[in-house]
């Protein structure tokens, strides 16, 4: 192995959610902001949750409510 080619690695680097919940990992970074962890995803939480960005689901929305018009004009 090479010497003084691998970052430092951190053995508690500190991660902090969006949600406001933080956490240690091992990390070659020290800190980590992240916007969806274990304590507020949906699939552990078993609540629904909709990150919308730049209006993306509206859009789809918008455009699920178009094809069910055509489906019902037939």
């Amino acid at each position: 192995m090479k010497k003084d080619i691998h970052p430092k690695y951190y053995t508690n680097a500190q991660v902090k959610c969006a949600c406001g919940n933080t956490f240690t990992v091992g990390s070659t970074k020290e800190f980590i902001e992240v916007e969806i962890c274990s304590a507020c995803h949906p699939f552990y939480t078993g609540k629904e949750k909709i990150v919308d960005t730049l209006g993306q689901v509206q859009k789809f929305r918008k455009r699920l409510e178009k094809v069910k018009k055509k489906k019902d004009d037939k």
